[in-house]
């Protein structure tokens, strides 16, 4: 009796994954609740454990590929391993075969966006049985689900290509363009990108074509939409971090040994934004349509760089944690993104960002928005610099602050405001305590 593979729950408004890697082949012996597949969503990498023990007989889904949640990845027989190894590989290679001839050409991907993150949404290839076309029994793909209600189609206005009939994205923009009905009205295209002129054959050569992952390509699609949405806007300042940096050295060691975790600057900035965010409130709201959402409350995104990418780690109700228990908050995400453990809870729900490009070195840039948000702030390397200090020419440990902005929803006179809170809390940072 075999025992199917099925795709666990992704999380909140995430209904895709693509299957990254495959830790088993058809003809290996597992245990049950042993990682054997991993999966990559928009936000996070997932682990499937197998459900029992066995030998893997099939894997349905091979890696690159695309399933929606509580899809068959595979299955798992019983067996020893030497036997249903043979049975698997055979299964996998007679199933493949078929799949192979009848593909047709790949549908456009589409990448709808979420609360945090968005979702990419690719299309099965398209099967030619005759059979699969007239079941009619399968639910729409999300993505063709999503293109349809935005169309203002029904299910009988299009033709599923897919297993059992279901309709696929690719049907979807093939019945439109082919004039179906649509009571929506038509949304603004992004121009797509020209195509990539080809190589000198001396040049090809020593060129590397690396598929783009899931989450790379949300990034980028993210990033695009946010400049092509928001009227974005960045502000600049700097703030002498003499103040801070003494804090800081003062009481580095008894904080350590009190609390179990370094006091960094990240706690400082933290509680300057949300002191910041109190008194600017439209720095800490969104557009919805035709209305603005305030948010009463400071989640606030933290950017983290990870081999795989940029990921965005959410320290939640940062404004009613001391500076010690962002530290705490802040040291245990990070330990996740670089481990590849954030949860889907870690990532969602932000209402402000900050990136730090000092870490890297960088002195000074202008941060993309994290859409739907309406700010972020970006840190930068702290350099020693000559200011004037009381009408004398000083040393001072400098950092320049830069507050990209919507301008849909935050003023000029907001966005600078904003900034000078920031600066002032960090030059005085006595007043963070005393909340002032």
């Amino acid at each position: 009796m075999s025992t199917e593979i099925k795709v666990p729950t992704l999380g909140e408004s995430v209904t895709e994954a693509t299957v990254g890697q495959w830790f088993k082949k058809p003809g290996d012996r597992v245990e049950q609740d042993e990682t054997i597949a991993e999966l990559e969503t928009d936000k996070v990498t997932v682990e499937v454990p197998a459900p029992a023990a066995g030998i893997l007989e099939d894997i349905a889904v091979k890696e690159g590929e695309t399933v929606g949640v509580g899809g068959i990845l595979g299955s798992i027989g019983e067996g020893s391993g030497q036997a249903g190894g043979d049975t698997g590989a055979k299964k996998a290679t007679e199933a493949a075969k078929p799949a192979a001839a009848a593909a047709a050409p790949t549908a456009t991907a589409d990448y709808g966006s979420s609360e945090q993150g968005a979702k990419e949404q690719t299309p099965e290839p398209a099967k030619a049985d005759a059979q699969n076309n007239a079941g009619g029994n399968m639910p729409a793909a999300p993505s063709a689900q999503k293109l349809m209600a935005e169309k203002g189609l029904s299910d009988g206005d299009v033709d599923g290509s897919g297993k059992r009939g279901q309709v696929l994205k690719g049907d979807v923009l093939a019945a439109i363009a082919k004039g179906a009905p649509s009571s929506a009205p038509e949304k603004p295209q992004v121009p797509a990108a020209a195509p990539r002129a080809a190589s000198a054959p001396a040049d090809g050569a020593r060129e590397e074509r690396v598929k783009m992952t899931r989450l790379r390509l949300t990034i980028a699609k993210r990033l695009k939409e946010a400049q092509n949405t928001a009227a974005m806007l960045t502000t600049f300042n700097e703030v002498d971090m003499s103040a801070v940096m003494a804090l800081r050295n003062r009481y580095k060691d008894v904080f350590e040994k009190k609390h179990g975790v370094k006091l960094g600057f990240m706690g400082f900035f933290t509680k300057a934004v949300t002191h910041a965010l109190k008194e600017i409130p439209a720095v800490n709201a969104e557009i919805d349509g035709t209305d603005l959402i305030y948010k009463h409350f400071c989640h606030i995104g933290m950017a983290v760089g990870t081999d795989k990418g940029l990921v965005v780690p959410v320290v939640r109700n940062a404004d009613e944690m001391s500076i010690a228990g962002v530290e705490k908050e802040l040291g245990r995400l990070a330990k996740a993104a670089r481990d590849g453990s954030l949860s889907m809870a870690d990532m969602q729900g932000g209402t402000f960002t900050i990136t730090n490009g000092g870490v890297y070195g960088s002195l000074m840039s202008t941060p993309i928005l994290n859409s739907p948000q309406s700010g972020i702030l970006g840190m930068h390397k702290i350099q020693e610099r000559p200011v004037v200090v009381g009408g004398k020419i000083e040393i001072r440990p400098m950092m320049y602050l830069a507050l990209s902005y919507d301008h849909r929803i935050v003023d000029g006179k907001e966005a600078v405001t904003f900034l000078v809170r920031v600066k002032d809390s960090l030059e005085d940072p006595e007043r963070l305590v005393l909340d002032l």
